[in-house]
């Protein structure tokens, strides 16, 4: 048991008992003993205590007063009372008003030991749990903060956006469908709204629907118990339990199956689940945000998705504008990213060339904002004498040097397509090269260059 280095203080006016306890603890402790309140709060002013043991019956103030001093102006210490009573009910006071434990009069060594490692197993989980809590704090403000990333710029669209995401926080359910292009931070906008919200003490969960198999679906949300089929080997809870009374967030709804549409709709109408291999119903109290890359005439056109669906989910809309859309924006991001990548990678005093400002700005970045994250972390990485120059940015700089663009420059497609060719060309048809200048793996650049007719 570990005690050195701990102080204790008894407070008891009958000083046979006074003593005895003394002898017994000082062996492990430093023991400092009071005959009335008044002595022992005097040693308390004076002396880090860590554990007082202190007698109901004293002159005064009876222990209960002690008790409940100590804990007002010395929250830290934990205090074990003593008693010769009998009295459960002075026992029960004393455990409501913050004592750890207690013991009775007439009492012997094992009694004492036994009530002291009592105590510290207690404090230990009381430390633990602090620790915990500090770390859970740490985390919520790592989530606020990145969800700020996205809330970072002035521009009049982002500031709507903000005020979008504060109005529907304080409704407790409305359902929100976050539409907007890949990249532009549409799971933290969704984290922003849960946080903001009556539901923040509680879970959000996070799933990509495009990346659940049709064969899943119900194991994944509804849970199963262990045996109901091959592979389920234990129980296991689904998304509907385990973000009960917090938020669930939907992302790439729009690619769902239409069979697994239909039963998504049924599940949120009814707030009603069955779990596999059960024949229970169970219900459930979420908000659900969903979220899609398609826009609002695809995701509406019920050839695509279900009309039911899509009301059911699309109680509040919130679209995330590209940053295309909000260049004046763009400043204000790569400031906040030189500044969290300096410090992520220990470099000190990182300048921005003015050059870099007028290259971005005139860049229509179909990746949005995470393409502007990956593309200021390389130029981090790249720099040379803390200087952040139009050269540290690759394809982007070949680009802005090569023939002018067309004034239909900003169609999303045409500008991803002439991206990639001009990747192609620069890397000698190398798709792997290419696909790192443009900051996207080789699967992605395959499926793209599908799309554009380059393959």
């Amino acid at each position: 048991m570990e005690t050195s280095g701990r102080n204790i203080l008894i407070i008891d006016d009958d000083p046979v008992y006074r003593r005895l306890s003394s002898s017994i603890l000082k062996e492990r402790f430093t023991v400092f003993t009071a005959d009335a309140p008044s002595a022992g709060f005097e040693i308390l002013k004076n002396e880090k205590i860590d554990y007082v043991i202190c007698d109901y019956r004293l002159p005064e103030m009876d222990g209960l007063g002690v008790l409940e001093r100590i804990k007002t102006d010395y929250p830290h210490i934990e205090v074990i009372m003593v008693s010769d009573s009998g009295n459960m009910d002075t026992v029960i006071e004393a455990l409501r008003r913050g004592a750890v434990d207690y013991f009775k009069k007439p009492f012997t060594p094992a009694d004492i030991w036994m009530s002291i490692e009592k105590t510290q197993r207690f404090t230990k989980l009381k430390k633990d749990f602090q620790l915990e809590k500090n770390k859970s704090s740490r985390l919520r403000q790592w989530v606020d903060k990145e969800v700020s990333i996205q809330m970072i710029g002035e521009s009049p669209a982002i500031e709507e956006i903000k005020n979008q995401v504060r109005l529907v926080a304080r409704t407790p359910d409305t359902s929100v469908l976050i539409i907007g292009e890949s990249g532009t931070g549409k799971e933290l906008v969704a984290r922003g709204i849960h946080d903001l919200s009556a539901r923040r003490d509680e879970l959000f969960g996070a799933v990509n629907m495009s990346a659940i198999p049709e064969s899943l679906f119900e194991s994944e949300f509804f849970g199963h118990k262990k045996g109901s089929f091959t592979g389920a080997i234990a129980d296991k809870a689904g998304w509907f339990e385990t973000t009960d009374k917090g938020s669930l967030f939907l992302d790439e709804i729009g690619d769902m199956p239409h069979n697994l549409q239909v039963k998504l709709l049924r599940v949120l109408e009814e707030k009603k689940y069955i779990k596999v291999g059960t024949q229970k119903e169970q219900t459930f109290d979420i908000r659900i945000i969903a979220a899609t890359n398609k826009s609002l005439e695809e995701i509406s056109n019920p050839k695509f998705f279900r009309t039911d669906l899509f009301h059911r989910i699309g109680t509040f809309i919130i679209h995330l504008p590209p940053l295309r859309k909000r260049k004046e924006d763009i400043p204000l991001l790569v400031e906040y990213f030189v500044e969290q990548f300096s410090e992520k990678m220990a470099k000190s005093n990182i300048q921005v060339a003015p050059e870099v400002f007028d290259l971005l700005q005139g860049y229509s970045f179909p990746g949005n904002i995470r393409e502007l994250r990956n593309l200021i972390e390389r130029a981090v990485i790249l720099c040379k004498d803390n200087i952040i120059k139009a050269e540290n940015f690759g394809i982007i700089n070949k680009l802005a040097h090569s023939a002018p663009q067309e004034e239909d420059s900003y169609d999303l497609q045409e500008v991803e397509k002439r991206a990639i060719s001009k990747a192609l060309d620069i890397s000698g048809d190398d798709q792997e090269e290419a696909a790192k200048l443009l900051n996207i793996d080789s699967k992605t650049l395959s499926k793209k260059m599908k799309q554009h007719g380059l393959l």
